[in-house]
């Protein structure tokens, strides 16, 4: 019998709010309605999807939510787009999820990264600290908006209060991506939130909510974007869906089942440390975190080996590997999953992997050729090697999670390309070994205009 560690967090249905598990046993196709008077939609402000995002706003403390049906990236997109006119500069974080540069895009944004703490000994981009976020608002200038991601996919949770505050004294709203989280941000005073009915959540793929709260955001500006951006015929059985996950962010049986899964979580990963298996510290009982590099191993290697087995991890990476145990986490994974470990340490462990090198970033930067225009513009593959002085004409993004490396309009400096090719081995089959950049009379032509 296999062991699905992945998301969905439902676990193959393990986890699937009750109230979604008894619409899916009607007959397929009754529940796939159109936008009815009595039914309604996310954008209309009558029948009982209307009513469904209010109760779930009083429920939560925010002052409005909409349930979308295109997943926490179209959200994510909308509301970058409500936060910010054409033109104007947005602080992004360098883990940020790709659609938020599509989102730059479509709104003709300019998005301004900033760079994040990084642990050499895992690989991985770590939240900011107040003092690093300060740093990074002081070096930014003017911005309309912040966008921060709390928890990171790994379940490490930045100091919201503290960096929301931050943002607020200088006049800025802010955008948390907490497609990973269950709702937290709007605790902290964050303006949007996104939150993902699958990722933290008993609902389905591709179901997800947009949360409001505080009057620096208009809320009309958010409702033109998700007109922009969100279909004409949401499903109905994925609006129930985000309707069943938020509902279970609250109600007594949901927080049951919520803990009842956290006890598990909590039961496994002392079973790992008691084993001596190095896991990575985080914020997220439901998320484990196995630390790889420590025991010589690339992560990618291992999830290869486990799959064989098969257990199947979320998220591998160089240094690590991670499994989202989910709200219905699989039977006997307490003991199963060391068990695993255990053999994966024997066969493939030796010596830990040395320290992982840090991207050569300025802390804050923005693209030199416009982001639209680069993507646009004509390009040609390069091998990684020969790109020094090239202009990426697309993002880099070992998958998953869609955090790109390389961003579309990023000159590539002799540091960079170095980075990139050590990037190149670390992701074996991840990343190729050419990389696309806007062709030289493209990129000579906007350097003419620009400087007209």
């Amino acid at each position: 019998m296999g062991l699905p560690l992945h998301l969905p967090a439902h676990g193959r249905g393990r986890g699937l709010s009750p109230a979604l598990q008894r619409l899916l046993r009607q007959r397929p196709g009754s529940w796939d309605l159109p936008e009815l008077p009595e039914f309604g939609g996310p954008l209309i402000e009558s029948g009982s999807v209307a009513d469904a995002q209010r109760r779930c706003a009083r429920q939560l403390g925010a002052e409005a939510v909409w349930f979308g049906v295109n997943g926490a990236s179209g959200l994510l997109q909308a509301a970058l787009l409500a936060l910010a006119p054409p033109g104007s500069r947005v602080l992004l974080p360098r883990n940020l999820h790709r659609s938020l540069l599509h989102a730059c895009v479509l709104g003709q944004l300019r998005p301004l990264l900033y760079d994040l703490p990084f642990d050499p000994a895992t690989g991985l981009w770590l939240p900011p600290r107040p003092a690093h976020l300060e740093a990074v608002l002081e070096a930014a200038g003017c911005v309309a908006a912040l966008v921060l991601v709390s928890p990171s996919y790994q379940g490490q949770r930045a100091d919201l209060p503290a960096l929301v505050a931050l943002a607020h004294a200088r006049g800025l709203p802010v955008l948390v991506d907490q497609a990973h989280g269950r709702a937290e941000a709007l605790a902290a005073g964050a303006d949007l939130v996104v939150l993902s009915a699958q990722k933290a959540g008993g609902g389905l793929a591709q179901s997800a909510a947009l949360l409001l709260q505080g009057q620096r955001v208009d809320r009309e500006a958010v409702a033109r974007a998700l007109l922009w951006l969100q279909t004409s015929s949401p499903s109905a059985l994925l609006l129930a869906s985000a309707e069943a996950a938020l509902n279970d962010l609250t109600s007594a049986a949901g927080l049951r089942r919520y803990r009842r899964a956290c006890r598990v979580g909590e039961h496994l990963q002392a079973r790992c440390c008691h084993a001596g298996l190095p896991l990575l510290a985080n914020d997220d009982p439901l998320r484990l975190v196995l630390h790889t590099a420590a025991l010589g191993i690339n992560g990618l290697e291992a999830d290869a080996w486990l799959l064989e087995r098969g257990v199947i991890a979320e998220l591998p990476e160089p240094g690590v590997l991670t499994f989202c145990l989910g709200l219905g986490p699989p039977p006997g994974v307490v003991w199963r999953l060391p068990r695993q470990l255990q053999r994966l340490r024997r066969a493939l462990g030796g010596d830990p992997l040395p320290p992982f090198s840090p991207p050569p970033l300025p802390l804050v930067a923005e693209p030199e050729l416009p982001l639209g225009v680069a993507w646009r513009a004509a390009a040609e593959a390069v091998p990684l090697a020969a790109a020094v002085g090239r202009i990426a004409a697309e993002p880099l993004c070992p998958y998953p999670p869609g955090i790109p490396l390389l961003v579309p309009g990023e000159r590539i400096d002799p540091a960079r390309a170095a980075w990139l090719q050590q990037q190149a081995r670390l992701w074996p089959g991840q990343i190729a070994d050419t990389v696309r950049v806007v062709a030289g009379s493209e990129a000579d032509g906007f350097a003419r205009i620009g400087g007209s």
